[in-house]
């Protein structure tokens, strides 16, 4: 674990801005912000689902935007919740599936996760996957 560094705030800062501007109830209420080995920050919004297996985390959002720009190498990746007024975010920890995801695109990816109280903190993506999947 270690503690963010002014990058790492304005990344979650990215993060909270696009989940004020596009919260909407029902359809996105997490936001995800990636920063790229080349220092970008791409932004994204989950796409919920009325049958829950079609929804789509906003972190295999961000990540798939980012590759589609051309950026494939990640340093650091965050995603916020709203409240149900959309009005205050705060820092989650990603689900297991994205904890595999981010995993699959860089063992070395940082994830920033909610702390004791207020503080954040930032960890290795293989600290919160260990004894990962691995194809022989």
């Amino acid at each position: 674990m270690s503690i963010l560094n002014t990058h790492d705030m304005e990344l979650v800062e990215s993060a909270n801005k696009l989940m004020k501007k596009l919260y909407q109830e029902g359809k996105h209420h997490v936001a995800a912000a990636v920063r790229t080995k080349s220092c970008k920050v791409y932004t994204a919004v989950n796409l919920e689902a009325y049958v829950g297996r079609a929804a789509v985390c906003a972190e295999a959002i961000v990540l798939g935007k980012a590759i589609s720009e051309g950026d494939r190498e990640f340093e650091t990746i965050v995603a916020v919740l709203s409240n149900s007024e959309g009005s205050d975010s705060r820092v989650v920890s990603p689900c297991g599936m994205c904890r595999e995801l981010v995993s699959d695109y860089g063992e070395d990816i940082q994830v920033i996760l909610p702390g004791e109280g207020d503080v954040l903190r930032k960890t290795g993506v293989m600290e919160l996957l260990p004894d990962k999947y691995k194809r022989i």
